[in-house]
């Protein structure tokens, strides 16, 4: 068995999650979102989709981004 980094939990369906070099012991999917999701540079949430990357930081959403003076992206493409 294998203990989850995140919550201790000791359990026999544990997986390993290789980023950038370094690989990670979770109990579950909520535990690994919790240690290695990136988070937006505007209000702190988890950004578990592709999110927006402008100016070398992440954001959750065009709505955080604008926040931070990055008019330029958008959720949706115009139509």
């Amino acid at each position: 068995m294998a203990v989850c980094e995140v919550c201790g939990n000791d359990y026999d369906k544990a997986m390993e999650v290789t980023v950038a070099g370094a690989t990670h012991t979770f109990d579950s999917f909520e535990c690994a979102i919790h240690a290695i999701a990136p988070r937006c540079e505007h209000c702190g949430c988890a950004i578990i989709g592709h999110g927006h990357e402008a100016g070398g930081a992440m954001y959750c959403c065009a709505h955080c981004a604008h926040a931070e003076g990055h008019a330029e992206l958008a959720d949706r493409a115009a139509s």
